[in-house]
């Protein structure tokens, strides 16, 4: 992971990034007078507002800020700033770089240092002629008088966080299967200072975890119920926050099989869910939050073999109600449903489930944000929003009306798990939040979990979205 530190000057030697609101007689930065005037011209002349020079002995990157944009736009700008410095970096084979803040505000150094530690991912473990490609940029200086060392130390925290879940979402489920991703817990678990406790097939059956049990029905790797909680003293909230993780490590479709490629051929990210929150606990307890909170996260892959459940099947599911099976595909919602159910005993203050969950959420939105709708105080949903803005994971809110109920009625069970043709990112959330009698938040994170082309900062693969949100959402509370 690179390393961000904060520092009291610039090295001289090492790679530079200038955040200003203009670049005139900049001489201050070991700069030559015919490098400021190169650059001075390609701004005024071509009216940049980023720019990078090689200076044979350094790289030189300026970036213009319009303090009088949108805040949360010039942030993502400055990420993506810093995704496009790192490629250079590394390309040129260096291995730091410093960054000099002359505006009044310490988010600009925080975002573009965070652009480039996260562009810095890479994912090559499995991959051993790829030593010669492997990147060199090892240390980012952020020299900024308004950047404190706590700031430093969340920023580090929360990237370290999210390249843990692209990890965990880019491993094959012939490394990563549903007890692998629960011993991947109890590692951070152990690292962080948080309980887990993973319970086993058999405590499955003892709490008739009818979902999960019959998703797993076609597998041979029995499921874990992974139960993850940090509590510290000083907790600032009476009742915990519950989140709540889809885990299926690999998804054909069951006997409702995905036809290929480019459907189920990516399907070892169907626990981004699963890892978002994971990994979210890692940070907060990293973080030493004053908040108390539990992860729940029902582990699975989804196959078509052995006594796989079918179409048609009635499943009766850990409340006791029953499902109508009519698709195999929609097996999310099946061992969610569990999970939220098993979060009752919590009496949460709210409970904030991640998953990849419907195709329909990434038809309507694309890659570009999370499709939410839940049953939390508007309160709860504002800082939620909040945080989508400040990390540039926006909430798209859908409508949770009760006509949709009328499409998951079953006639011979409580409910079916398949909505229909149209409304199935919200008839998804519908089914699921009948086994919740809490504040309840859905977020389906299918369309920017895992992209198939770079995306700037967030990479090729994992994208581990859904972390830096949460992290803030909740050092913010």
């Amino acid at each position: 992971m690179t390393t961000i530190s904060k520092k009291n000057q610039t090295d001289s030697k090492q790679s530079l990034a200038i955040i200003c609101s203009s670049f005139k007689n900049k001489t201050e930065y070991n700069l030559t007078k015919e490098q400021v005037d190169y650059i001075s011209n390609d701004i005024k002349t071509h009216d940049k507002k980023f720019i990078c020079i090689n200076t044979l002995s350094r790289l030189v990157c300026v970036i213009l800020v319009d303090d009088k944009k949108n805040h949360y736009t010039s942030l993502e700008l400055i990420r993506k700033n810093g995704a496009t410095i790192t490629d250079s970096l590394n390309s040129e084979k260096r291995m730091g770089v410093s960054i000099v803040n002359e505006l009044s505000n310490a988010d600009y150094s925080l975002a573009l240092a965070e652009g480039i530690a996260l562009a810095n991912y890479q994912f090559i473990k499995h991959k051993p002629s790829a030593k010669k490609t492997t990147n060199t940029l090892a240390t980012i200086n952020v020299v900024d008088a308004k950047v404190t060392s706590q700031h430093i130390s969340n920023l580090s925290i929360a990237v370290d966080a999210t390249l843990k879940a692209r990890d965990l979402v880019n491993e094959p489920v012939n490394v990563l299967n549903a007890t692998g991703l629960a011993n991947a817990f109890k590692a951070m678990g152990k690292s962080a200072g948080f309980k887990v406790e993973v319970l086993n097939k058999s405590k499955i059956k003892q709490l008739k975890m009818g979902g999960l049990l019959a998703v797993n029905a076609g597998s041979v790797d029995e499921p874990t119920f992974s139960v993850m909680e940090y509590k510290p003293k000083n907790a600032k909230n009476k009742k915990p926050y519950v989140l709540v993780g889809k885990g299926v490590v690999y998804d054909t479709g069951g006997l409702s099989l995905k036809p290929t490629p480019n459907s189920m051929d990516l399907m070892k990210c169907d626990m981004a869910g699963a890892a978002a929150v994971g990994c979210t606990m890692y940070a907060i307890a990293k973080a030493k939050l004053n908040v108390h909170v539990i992860a729940l996260v029902p582990a699975t892959d989804n196959r078509p073999g052995f006594n796989a459940f079918a179409p048609g099947d009635i499943i009766t599911m850990m409340d006791g109600s029953t499902v109508e099976m009519l698709n195999s595909d929609a097996e999310g919602r099946m061992i969610l449903a569990d999970a939220l159910h098993y979060a009752k005993r919590y009496k949460p203050e709210m409970a904030i489930e991640l998953s990849t969950l419907t195709g329909a959420a990434a038809a309507a939105i694309g890659q570009y944000g999370i499709v939410s709708m839940g049953t939390a105080t508007d309160e709860q949903k504002t800082n939620l929003t909040v945080s989508g803005l400040r990390m540039h994971e926006r909430l798209a809110e859908f409508p949770f009306w009760d006509e949709y109920d009328e499409l998951i009625k079953s006639d011979i069970a409580d409910q079916k798990n398949l909505g229909g043709p149209y409304g199935g990112a919200i008839t998804a959330g519908k089914f699921l939040v009948k086994y919740t009698d809490y504040p309840y938040m859905h977020f389906d994170i299918a369309g920017p979990a895992f992209v198939t082309a770079k995306d700037s900062y967030r990479g090729k693969g994992g994208t581990g979205y859904g972390v830096r949100l949460l992290f803030d959402f909740f050092s913010n509370l």
